[in-house]
């Protein structure tokens, strides 16, 4: 009794002190955690980087359409010296300006631009993408937490069980009623669930800093999260997931850079046609500052390539494979995004079944375990069969929360193959 009485009391203060660390702690919703991971995520914030990488460098392919003008400012003197050892010296100064503007080649570069247009919504579809990728793996976390949180709470309710069921034994053995096989047992099963409720803290402890990544926060913070075990997409009827694949992030990326490399392809094509220049410029020159001569000129150059060796032949081959590539890449993608759809989909209504079998067998087994605790009292039952009911109840009470959460990560698994993002909620 004396070591009995030591190890509640160990573990009655530890309750306490962890009861009371949870009154200080920061409690957080999921539209909260959601809030947060959108504004500072780092992997949001880099894919909307892309982006604008993505906007600026169109911008870039564009400018070659327009007029280029530069400016030019030029001083230089030089010595020149003669056999008879005459020298003499002069000076040059002249400033102007110039400007280039491409007319014709082959449409190459609206080609260009065009592609940079698909590579800009290719990067919104990878934001998309990421943002997905961003939810699932904080929804995931999220209910990780929650799941440590009950699941502590349930390890708790254990140690009450085991505690009572040691008095119980403790009495029956001092009076000559139980064997000492039955108090080894029941002292084994308290130290288990002293054990698990330590386990279940350490979890805990993992999964608020698994929330506190994937909200993008820089601490790690004492926190609870305040949610149930409810689902808010079932989708009991099974939906039409062809439809539901045009809206994947990933099937649409694929498929804006299938679109850039096509007009990369025609880029490539347009490299055989003419490319027809225009020049303008206007100079002062003179040998003193400032040059008043006047210097002006106006022209067009045509270029044509002849011969590189077979150079534009192999782009345009380049161009072509990469592009019947992603072709193939589209297809594959989409065929994979469609069976995903399909089995998340599956696992979500067996996990939705499945908390329902395990709520009866929970409900079934406290009852049973309520009768053989009287029965076990007044002697009705031995102590074999007594704690096979108990141990049956602590599993029925662990595997119901393990079904909950599986609903949970389910739900999760369908989202993120439906492509949603933290928009979704």
């Amino acid at each position: 009794m004396l070591r009995y009485s030591k190890i509640n009391l160990i573990v009655t203060i530890f309750l306490l002190f962890f009861v009371n660390t949870l009154k200080a702690e920061e409690i957080l919703t999921w539209q909260g955690c959601i809030r947060e991971a959108a504004k500072n995520h780092p992997d949001l914030i880099a894919a909307g980087e892309e982006i604008k990488q993505s906007e600026a460098g169109k911008q870039v392919t564009a400018s070659a359409l327009f007029p280029q003008v530069d400016a030019n400012v030029n001083a230089s003197t030089a010595k020149t010296s003669s056999s008879a050892g005459n020298s003499s010296k002069g000076d040059t100064y002249n400033y102007g300006v110039s400007a280039t503007q491409l007319f014709f080649d082959g449409a190459k570069t609206i080609n260009d631009v065009k592609s940079a247009s698909e590579g800009i919504k290719a990067s919104q579809q990878n934001f998309r993408f990421t943002s997905a990728t961003v939810r699932y793996r904080l929804r995931t976390a999220f209910v990780d937490l929650l799941k440590a949180q009950e699941m502590l709470r349930i390890t708790q309710e254990i140690y009450n069980i085991r505690r009572e069921n040691m008095e119980l034994i403790t009495l029956r053995y001092e009076s000559g009623l139980e064997h000492k096989g039955a108090l080894l047992t029941s002292e084994a099963d308290l130290a288990s669930a002293i054990y698990e409720i330590s386990q279940a803290k350490r979890d805990v402890e993992v999964a608020q800093r698994s929330l506190v990544k994937e909200m993008g926060r820089s601490q790690l913070t004492q926190m609870t999260v305040k949610g149930d075990f409810e689902i808010s997409d079932s989708a009991q009827i099974k939906p039409d997931f062809e439809a539901i694949v045009k809206n994947n992030p990933s099937v649409q990326q694929l498929i804006a850079q299938k679109n850039a490399a096509d007009f990369n392809l025609r880029s490539a094509y347009a490299n055989f046609s003419p490319s027809l220049t225009g020049s303008a410029g206007a100079n002062k020159n003179g040998s003193h500052w400032a040059p008043r001569g006047n210097q002006w000129n106006l022209g067009l150059a045509l270029t044509m390539p002849i011969f590189e060796g077979g150079l534009r032949i192999a782009q345009v081959s380049q161009a072509k494979a990469f592009l019947n590539q992603l072709k193939e890449n589209e297809r594959s993608a989409r065929d994979s995004a469609i069976l995903s759809l399909e089995e998340t989909w599956a696992i979500l209504q067996d996990t939705i079944e499945n908390v329902g079998v395990q709520n009866k067998s929970l409900q079934a087994t406290e009852e049973r375990s309520k009768i053989a605790q009287a029965q076990y009292s007044t002697g009705f039952i031995t102590f074999d069969n007594w704690i096979i009911i108990e141990d049956n109840l602590v599993s029925a009470k662990k595997d119901f929360l393990n079904a909950q959460a599986a609903k949970l990560y389910a739900e999760a698994d369908w989202i993120q193959a439906k492509g949603e993002t933290l928009e979704y909620e």
